[in-house]
């Protein structure tokens, strides 16, 4: 009787570890920042981000050994091969902005990470599990980073913790070292030097850490990369200018060459500032976002922000997270916005 029941036993364990059960327990979801339940391996061990910004991300929570595709700007950005030559080996499948969907297959990930609508909705027709981590706010990018972690897996979600909690200890220092401030600078932060009429208005990344950084937005639409005139960059007249993508002299050479713009308040008293640009720029969908709060409040407050030294907190910043060991030359040159 024993011998029957074990044997009864041994045939319905055989049969649940045939079942589709037990093979969907290879599989886990995950929620996306578009509220889109996608279902991914439980071991991710290939992947393809095809956002710039989030392959900093993915460098970030130690995930880069992971990368089988990335973007062509990722291969050029310089201080991301700087910190992580083997980017350069990594596919980029892309034409222009169109994917390449043969060339993604090829690289056959996992799970595919992508922010634009159009590459999300491609990558899923070509059936590859793919997750939209696109964000507007610096609650959505600690929420992005936890989603790339929670794929990566690992050590990930550790690395992940961490990190928004330095975010979040960060614009703590900046909101204690500027209570009480008496003016707030009005700013205007070009997206970058190579076109003058592209600004970042209200109710955007950019918009928020100008206001952690004890700024107002000078610019009252709405809205990313908003295009504006020069009629309306002088009646705005800010007080400091923030040039995304470039560095501190091209800014500078850039604003003085315009006829109208180099009468501005900040040109004439050389409060004009390239954005520091890492391995992806700080002021927009970057997670050195961590560093630019602090720097972004130190230009606009020097006296309320003495003793903050940007030099050694890039400098740890990269030890800590990229483990690349920065000399003081080349944070100087990221805090310049220099390639």
């Amino acid at each position: 009787m024993k011998k029957r029941c074990w044997g009864v036993l041994l045939a319905a364990l055989a049969l649940l570890l045939a079942s589709p059960a037990v093979k969907a327990s290879s599989n886990r979801t995950v929620k996306d920042m578009d509220g889109q339940t996608v279902r991914i391996p439980r071991h991710v061990r290939r992947l393809a981000d095809l956002w710039h910004a989030n392959n900093q991300v993915v460098l970030l929570l130690g995930g880069q050994k992971k990368l089988v595709a990335t973007t062509p700007l990722i291969k050029k950005q310089s201080w991301f091969t700087t910190v992580d030559p083997g980017i350069k080996k990594v596919t980029a499948p892309f034409a222009g902005n169109q994917i390449q969907v043969e060339e993604l297959l090829k690289a056959k990930p996992d799970v595919v990470i992508a922010a634009d609508p159009a590459q999300v909705k491609t990558a899923r027709q070509a059936k590859l599990p793919t997750v939209n981590a696109m964000y507007t706010d610096f609650a959505g990018l600690k929420r992005s980073v936890t989603l790339t972690a929670t794929i990566l897996g690992g050590q990930a979600p550790q690395l992940a913790r961490q990190y928004n909690q330095e975010l979040d200890s960060n614009i703590k220092l900046v909101n204690c070292r500027l209570e009480g401030i008496q003016q707030r600078p009005r700013v205007v932060h070009f997206v970058n030097s190579a076109d003058l009429t592209k600004v970042d208005g209200r109710h955007t990344i950019v918009d928020q850490w100008i206001k952690i950084a004890g700024g107002q937005n000078a610019i009252t639409r709405r809205g990313n990369q908003v295009t504006v005139t020069a009629e309306e960059l002088v009646k705005a007249n800010p007080d400091v200018i923030i040039v995304g993508s470039s560095s501190n002299q091209a800014a500078r050479r850039a604003l003085k060459r315009d006829p109208q713009l180099r009468h501005l308040t900040a040109v004439k008293q050389g409060q004009v500032y390239g954005n520091p640009q890492g391995t992806f720029p700080w002021d927009r969908y970057s997670a050195e976002e961590a560093l630019q709060v602090l720097w972004a409040a130190q230009k606009l407050h020097p006296a309320q922000m003495k003793g903050i030294d940007m030099v050694k907190q890039t400098q740890d910043f990269y030890a800590r997270y990229y483990h690349y060991q920065l000399s003081k030359h080349q944070a100087q040159q990221i805090l310049a916005g220099e390639n």
